[in-house]
């Protein structure tokens, strides 16, 4: 990769960054022919999905990735994970978002964005990093996820879109739980 890579922390002012980026992730969807994750119309367009990247932008955990001073990537943490999400028994650290500019494709911006998600953990002490993502389709974004070190869970249904939880445990110290126990709230 070229440039300098930097992360900061993101707020509202924000929110057209995060609106561009998906905009840009959904047009290249549908030019691949994948609309089923993010259907066809640009995120900014849709009352209700710049209501989502505004609460995003504004709910304290996120994260974006620059290169050269340019956004290059997004990162959303959470301790909650959304309600359509089977629970876990013990303290999480959730990724609401990931996502890269498509500008930056192919410069390991995900896995980097991953790899802040895991340190603030460590830094929470938090020993279980959780992600959902689109499961239908071709299935890459789920081999994406078990590529950076998540195992699948469970699968949910939200309307008519499929989703799959992944889990990773994290080494902490002080950290000796064995499984991820997940129950329905």
């Amino acid at each position: 990769m070229t440039g300098e890579f930097t992360i900061r922390p993101g707020g509202p002012d924000d929110l057209e960054t995060l609106l561009t980026m998906f905009d840009d992730a959904v047009a290249w969807l549908v030019a691949q022919g994948r609309t089923g994750q993010w259907g066809t119309e640009p995120f900014s367009t849709i009352p209700r999905r710049r209501d989502s990247a505004q609460d995003l932008a504004t709910s304290g955990g996120l994260h974006l990735a620059e290169i050269d001073g340019r956004p290059a990537g997004a990162l959303v943490v959470t301790e909650q994970p959304f309600e359509h999400i089977p629970a876990v028994d013990e303290r999480e650290l959730y990724v609401r978002l990931l996502l890269t500019a498509r500008e930056f494709t192919g410069h390991r911006v995900g896995g980097r964005l991953l790899d802040h998600a895991r340190a603030i953990a460590g830094e929470r002490g938090i020993g279980l990093l959780r992600v959902d993502c689109w499961a239908g389709g071709d299935g890459r974004l789920v081999a994406y996820y078990t590529g950076q070190g998540f195992t699948p869970t469970e699968q949910f249904t939200v309307r008519d879109w499929t989703g799959q939880v992944l889990a990773q445990r994290l080494e902490h110290p002080g950290n000796h739980r064995d499984a991820v126990t997940s129950h329905n709230s």
